[in-house]
């Protein structure tokens, strides 16, 4: 049995980005695709039908750009001390996203993640179709992430803790034991345990008691 569950979002929580507004960038519609991404955050739209039209933008884009995009992305500070904190003490560590697979799988493998989930976007004749392929990761879909790798890993749920900064984080955190908003939208912010201010992600390790 581990001893904590961890699950964090990714976009502006393990990653300084959000990993669609850099596919947004190579498509030409950067601009477009963060106004969507905030209201959304904000929980000011629907974030499947957000997700939607913010990746209709992408078709045509070469799928390449996963790769052009990459080297981009920025951890968080703290992050990797978090994850060594957290596999120190016995515990697992996840994420699931909104983003995409393509760009969070090598994150993970990075990281030595213990599981990880995204949406998947859909390919045809190595471009980006413009639509997204398997179940959309929306809040409900972060909560039942959650809720399964609770049971795969043997953790309590309320040795569960949930990491987030959107409103598509709130199921998540009122599904875990301890809700954590990390820089997060007010709407986060009054819902959650735990508020975190400072991008520090190592800052989870002293709210649990791993860190003095």
């Amino acid at each position: 049995m581990a001893t904590v569950l961890v699950v964090l979002d990714v976009d502006s929580t393990l990653i300084e980005q959000e990993a669609i507004e850099l596919l947004a960038d190579e498509a030409g519609s950067g601009e477009r695709v963060a106004e969507i991404t905030a209201r959304a955050m904000a929980g000011e739209l629907d974030f499947a039908a957000s997700l939607a039209e913010r990746v209709a933008t992408l078709a045509g884009l070469d799928t390449g750009a996963v790769h052009r995009v990459g080297p981009r992305i920025v951890l968080t500070h703290g992050a990797r001390e978090l994850v060594t904190g957290i596999h120190a003490a016995g515990g697992r560590v996840a994420v699931v996203s909104g983003g995409f697979h393509e760009l969070l799988d090598p994150i993970a493998a990075d990281l030595a993640l213990d599981a990880h989930r995204a949406n998947r976007l859909a390919t045809a004749d190595e471009r980006f179709t413009g639509v997204t392929t398997g179940p959309v990761i929306d809040a409900a879909a972060k909560a039942d992430a959650l809720r399964e790798w609770a049971r795969r890993f043997d953790v309590p749920l309320h040795r569960t803790v949930a990491v987030g900064d959107g409103a598509n984080d709130l199921a998540m955190m009122a599904a875990a034991g301890l809700s954590i908003a990390f820089d997060a939208k007010p709407v986060v912010r009054t819902a959650a345990h735990v508020s975190l201010p400072e991008r520090d992600l190592s800052a989870v390790l002293s709210v649990l008691g791993l860190r003095s």
